[in-house]
């Protein structure tokens, strides 16, 4: 039943933000030389890579060492900052969705490196498909260390049903419309 809610939801949702991410794409096109789109691997249900999409937001470096990035980090470009802070950069994730690689709510989907070093207790998030938003999103993010987080994708494995689903994605708008930082001192 969640599969299907999340594929309607998914469809519906893309059709809805399809002007706002055209929009986007351009401003992406405009502002810097690169791509549009922004792929990495990420580790999903049973620890099963995919590729995660999402609007890129920074400058192009091959270079670049893997970090976790901030609005405020130099490589992030004008619009970046936009699509960052009101979370559109995560929309194109709705595709990641229709093809069954992500639901719309679920733990955060990881990097290899994380889910390899991630302590055993903590690979019960593994179970469910990784989420556009989840639990560790709406109680702090990125603020969070990585064993918080994990904390609240096992509670969210253990406890989920579609009225949890329900509260974390009516949080999550509240989050992407008042900014993470206002929520986290709301807390």
């Amino acid at each position: 039943m969640k599969r299907l809610l999340d594929f309607l939801f998914a469809a519906i949702l893309l059709l809805i933000l399809s002007p706002l991410l055209l929009l986007s794409a351009l401003a992406i096109k405009l502002s810097s030389p690169g791509p549009i789109f922004f792929r990495q691997r990420r580790v999903g249900r049973g620890m099963r890579p995919f590729d995660i999409l999402k609007l890129r937001t920074m400058t192009v470096d091959p270079n670049r060492q893997l970090s976790q990035t901030q609005g405020g980090d130099p490589e992030v470009t004008g619009p970046g900052r936009i699509l960052r802070r009101l979370k559109i950069d995560e929309m194109p994730q709705l595709i990641n969705v229709l093809n069954g690689d992500m639901a719309l709510v679920g733990p955060r989907p990881c990097m290899a490196v994380t889910a390899e070093e991630a302590p055993d207790w903590a690979k019960k998030r593994f179970d469910v498909r990784p989420g556009l938003t989840g639990l560790a999103q709406v109680n702090g993010n990125i603020a969070l260390s990585w064993e918080e987080r994990f904390r609240h994708d096992v509670r969210y494995v253990e406890q989920r049903n579609l009225f949890m689903d329900i509260g974390i994605i009516f949080k999550t708008i509240a989050v992407v419309l008042v900014g993470e930082e206002k929520m986290k001192g709301a807390s």
